[in-house]
């Protein structure tokens, strides 16, 4: 191996550590700011209205509502990781849920409930595979025939509420298995199964981004699609995987809906795809792609939620709370661009491999 040789392949080594340590004290320091502003958010609106907002029942509420909205949120994160966006998730939650109350009102009209409730774990499974179709569809459309996610996402957005649409003819469909009605009503010592569902998807979720080869791809693609190629990663099969998962996720939030209330419709959780926007940016995830933090996500959701109770338990209106949820997003963004450009003038770290780099380099004559 000849000395330049060497010499490149060094400078890789170092860029690249300095850019998984970059990427790490980001997403350390946006699940630190979470923690913290998620705690001054509880104690602010325990404070001003203790009696309402400390109820056990108001806490459980937010327990109950976080799910849906998390489980979006955590598809959107996915979606954003790779560098794209998914302005679907809600439309495919919604068809999910559609499809699992149509197969149950149908079957328990057909062959009776009994039966209907006997095949209740296949209709679920169906509801789920719907999600993983259509987030297919996205995949397809992106990785495939090379749309943007922005613009294949808002048309399957359109098509996926229009099928909903005509599908139920723009009325609620009533019914879903008792199996999901039971698990919206459980609590498990006083905390919500639902919130429970939300805390293992997001680890199940944490896992498949930080510890397997998958999520490694979907980082490294977000973080630097040219050399995610050079690396022989295929772009294709990575951003195919990615958009199932995210509509897998979509259908679990779907299923969600059901369980909290067993009807579907297609304009189920219009307002949402925009609040899981901001969850996700809020939670560190960088909107052009390569680190994200479940746990912020996580925490930016029972923020935002707080948030929200917090508004209702002092009776705010809902105009008032949309304006918090800018303010919110917009001084985060701000704050994490002075602190960025800050990062940016401040010289890195010399290390002894740093420094003998550069002394190379002097002797070579490549560097001044």
């Amino acid at each position: 191996m000849s000395d330049s040789t060497g010499l490149k392949e060094a400078n890789h080594k170092v860029d690249g550590g300095f850019s998984a340590l970059v990427s790490r004290v980001q997403v350390q320091r946006g699940t630190g700011r979470m923690i913290v502003l998620l705690v001054v958010t509880f104690a602010i609106f325990a404070v001003l209205n203790p009696r309402v907002f400390l109820n056990p029942v108001n806490l459980q509420n937010i327990g109950v509502a976080s799910p849906e909205i998390g489980l979006i949120a955590l598809a959107m994160m996915i979606a954003m990781l790779t560098g794209g966006i998914d302005l679907s998730v809600v439309a495919i939650a919604n068809v999910s849920a559609i499809t699992v109350s149509s197969l149950f009102t149908a079957i328990s009209a057909g062959a009776g409930a009994d039966t209907a409730e006997s095949l209740s774990i296949v209709i679920v499974l169906a509801g789920i595979a719907m999600g993983a179709l259509l987030g297919a569809m996205n995949g397809i459309l992106i990785s495939v025939v090379g749309v943007t996610p922005i613009l294949t996402t808002l048309g399957t957005m359109q098509l996926f509420n229009g099928i909903a649409l005509v599908w139920t003819g723009g009325v609620t469909i009533s019914g879903a298995p008792p199996v999901l009605r039971a698990i919206g009503q459980a609590t498990l010592v006083g905390v919500p199964v639902l919130f429970l569902i939300l805390l293992v998807v997001a680890a199940v979720l944490a896992i498949l981004v930080d510890r397997t080869p998958l999520g490694r791809k979907i980082q490294l693609q977000g973080a630097n699609p040219v050399a995610a190629r050079y690396s022989g990663i295929s772009a294709r099969s990575t951003l195919m995987l990615t958009y199932v998962v995210s509509g897998l996720l979509g259908a679990t939030a779907g299923l969600v809906f059901l369980a909290r209330s067993p009807s579907a419709s297609a304009d189920y959780g219009s307002s949402y795809v925009l609040l899981a926007i901001v969850i996700t940016v809020l939670g560190g995830t960088n909107p052009n792609g390569g680190f994200a933090t479940v746990l912020g996500v996580v925490l930016a959701t029972l923020t935002l939620q707080v948030v929200s109770s917090g508004f209702t338990a002092l009776r705010l209106s809902a105009y008032e709370y949309a304006i918090a949820q800018g303010v919110l997003l917009i001084a985060v963004m701000v704050f994490d661009q002075i602190d960025f450009r800050r990062r940016r003038v401040r010289p890195a770290p010399a290390t002894s491999e740093t420094v003998a780099i550069a002394t190379q380099n002097r002797k070579d004559g490549t560097q001044p």
